[in-house]
């Protein structure tokens, strides 16, 4: 009886495993979802009865033979015609499979009639060791199967990944290109814009520099007119006296209109040489550079940029001082580009002294405008330095001043560009510095350094 027991425990565990086995070998949840809740529902109903049997077995209960055979019989019957259903059924699918459980079940299926044929005690354990190993086999394959079929899915993963990089690449690629030309369009309409801007500021130093000249020549135009006028006077005064044959007079006249011819060739001289040196600066702007003597260039501009305010504001009037070291060496320089700078920094002073004038006048302080320029030598450098007694520069602005765009002017009356300009023409062409000093009220320095080889 405990063999008989301890047998069936044995099927009972073995059918377990043998349809847990077949539900996972053929995917049965898959194919057959009804079938599949039947084995899992009839497996664990076996699993109970046998774990019962199996306690009872150990603790020496009797059990009747009848009640085993019954359970045994009734789980081997039902996982017979279970099996056999699936079997039908997967072989009607053409399931290669299939064909496998076949010639592993197959003789632990057949295994009563062939025990009932022949007599021998292990037909079951054979049946069932057979079973195990082409399952087992199967298993195998089935693992070989799967890796072959990841390896390719990971390969056509990986193909689709490059697919989809090579896409992307190729469409970051097209982005990067359209970013690149709008970008290259965007630098082209940067510069073009530029260049307009540097072209108005120069238009604008140009009116400045127009206006003063203009002033400059106006001064011994105005003499010539005079003493032109007087001569003509003096002249027919002269005729009189020759018709009257007073040749005292008529000396005395003579010796008059010599010297207004005189006065008048001198103002000529005058404004030919403004003329010239006014030439000379247009004939220098190829943009080479030639040796310059800085004190006349920073007289020039001076007078040319004070000059220019004046023309616009008659009643503005300044004080300037010069105190140019003789014996200065000549710089290699683009003389207009430096020149430009000169006036640019002129034309600063002079608006700085022009507001803090309008301010003292409603608070009538007395102010007077002062602007100084200096120019000396320390070492192998020459430094121009140009000081007002102006509103002087803020501290919050001072970092600003030397950036494009940046003024403290009235909208129209600045490009922000001067300083800038100033700046690119002093550090980045001639390889000096430009230095700003100032205090707030009290004025500001600009300070510029140039080599002098």
């Amino acid at each position: 009886m405990g063999y008989s027991a301890f047998l069936a425990a044995t099927i009972i565990f073995f059918i377990i495993t043998f349809i847990h086995t077949l539900r996972y070998f053929f995917r049965i949840k898959i194919h057959f979802p009804g079938w599949d809740k039947f084995l899992i529902y009839f497996s664990v109903f076996v699993g109970v009865t046998g774990f019962a049997e199996f306690i009872l077995f150990i603790n020496n209960w009797p059990i009747p033979l009848i009640v085993i055979g019954i359970i045994t019989a009734l789980g081997f019957f039902v996982f017979f015609i279970a099996a056999i259903v699936m079997i039908i059924s997967l072989l009607r699918k053409k399931d290669k499979e299939a064909r496998l459980f076949v010639i592993a079940a197959m003789p632990f299926l057949l295994s009563p009639i062939i025990a009932a044929i022949i007599e021998w005690d292990w037909i079951f354990a054979a049946c069932g060791m057979w079973t195990i190993l082409v399952l087992s086999w199967g298993m195998f394959a089935r693992f070989k199967s799967l890796q072959i079929e990841n390896a390719r899915a990971a390969l056509e993963k990986e193909e689709e990944r490059n697919r989809l990089i090579a896409q992307q690449n190729e469409l970051l690629e097209q982005q990067v290109a359209e970013r690149t030309a709008e970008l290259q369009h965007s630098l082209e309409n940067l510069k073009q814009t530029q260049a307009q801007l540097i072209q108005s500021e120069k238009m604008a130093s140009l009116g400045e520099l127009t206006a003063g000249i203009a002033h400059e020549i106006q001064n011994p135009l105005n003499f010539v007119n005079n003493f032109s006028d007087v001569s003509v006077e003096l002249l027919q005064e002269l005729k009189e006296e020759v018709d009257n044959g007073d040749l005292t007079e008529v000396n005395a006249i003579a010796d008059d209109v010599i010297q207004n011819l005189e006065k008048i060739a001198h103002h000529g001289r005058r404004a030919d040489n403004i003329v010239k040196g006014m030439l000379q600066h247009s004939r220098s702007s190829s943009g080479q550079k030639e040796p310059t003597d800085i004190n006349i260039l920073a007289d020039e501009f001076l007078r040319l940029a004070y000059h220019g305010l004046r023309a616009k504001d008659k009643s503005f009037n300044a004080e300037m001082i010069t105190n140019f070291s003789e014996g200065l060496p000549k710089v290699t320089i683009i003389s207009q580009d430096v020149g430009r700078v000169l006036l640019n920094l002129f034309n600063n002073a002079f608006y700085a002294t022009q507001e803090k004038s309008k301010q003292s006048q409603l608070s009538g302080n007395g102010y007077k405008p002062v602007i100084t320029v200096t120019t000396l030598q320390k070492e192998d450098v020459i430094q121009i330095i140009i000081k007002d007694n102006g509103i002087g520069i803020p501290p919050e602005i001072k970092d600003k001043i030397l950036q494009p765009f940046f003024t403290t002017k009235p909208t129209g009356e600045g490009t922000g560009l001067g300083l800038s300009l100033s700046y690119d023409i002093i550090v980045k062409a001639h390889g000096g510095t430009l230095d700003i000093e100032s205090q707030p009220a009290e004025g500001a320095e600009f300070i510029i350094t140039l080599p002098v080889s």
